[in-house]
């Protein structure tokens, strides 16, 4: 079960103090139960389904030849995936013509991490990470599905979570460990984005009205692959355009909508 304890209201941050141009409330500070004990993330899946269908009863319901996270009664699919979002394409092909989609993108905003004992799961240690990822840590994934992203039926619901991320300890690969699971522990923010025209909220603000890849990447803060994934999704809805070069960099420039 979800509890939730009370927080003010405000407007989730994508980075640091930026405003949405439609602003979204934060959702209550929600506190999630961990559920310990599976493997993969199981427990941030079946976290997220129980907050998006409290009696879970709509859950894990046949549509044609695929089964859908949720089906609510008035049609709409809301379907949880954590990574790996090309495996969503043939769902998503055969769910849109149909059904309103909502399609749930969690992203760790501050993790966690727990080092566990592979023979007798004793915590060995526990470190917080001084990362923090952001909502536009999504387009990494949602690059994977760019082509679909513009289909009138799609919804995209980015959650930022703090998490508590539990790792073996072992020697058997070069990380040095496994990842078991990882728990949600407090839903930080949500964005809503519900036609393509709202992915400028994915727009870093304090970008020139022309900008290369480079300089998306520092304004947002991301990884080099992360701004590559960006701004060609960005420019795949209609978001970004594509005004020529600077040298060996394209320039991009913000779609001003009619």
């Amino acid at each position: 079960m979800l509890s939730s304890t009370k927080m003010s209201e405000k407007e989730i941050e994508v980075q640091g103090s930026q405003e949405l141009s439609a602003p979204q409330p934060l959702s209550e500070k929600s506190e999630f139960q961990p559920i310990i004990g599976t493997l993969g993330e199981r427990s941030l899946h079946a976290a997220l389904k129980q907050r998006y269908d409290p009696t879970m009863e709509h859950c894990e319901v046949s549509v044609g030849r695929y089964v859908a996270d949720i089906l609510l009664d008035d049609g709409e699919i809301i379907e949880i995936q954590t990574a790996a979002f090309h495996r969503l394409r043939a769902k998503l092909a055969a769910f849109l013509p149909e059904h309103i989609v909502t399609v749930v993108c969690p992203i760790a905003h501050t993790k966690n991490i727990i080092w566990l004992d592979p023979e007798t799961g004793e915590v060995l240690r526990t470190k917080r990470s001084p990362k923090k990822w952001s909502a536009y840590d999504a387009l990494a994934e949602l690059y994977n599905i760019k082509n679909l992203l513009r289909e009138p039926n799609l919804r995209l619901r980015i959650v930022l979570l703090d998490v508590d991320e539990y790792r073996f300890a072992t020697r058997r690969n070069r990380k040095g460990y496994s990842r078991t699971d990882t728990v949600p522990k407090a839903v930080a923010g949500e964005m809503f984005i519900a036609e393509p025209s709202d992915f400028c909220k994915l727009i870093p603000p304090g970008l020139p009205e022309e900008f290369t890849r480079a300089e998306y990447q520092k304004a947002a803060k991301v990884s080099r692959k992360v701004s590559q994934c960006a701004v060609h999704t960005l420019a795949a809805v209609g978001a970004l355009a594509r005004l020529g070069k600077r040298g060996r960099e394209i320039l991009y420039g913000r779609v001003v909508a009619d």
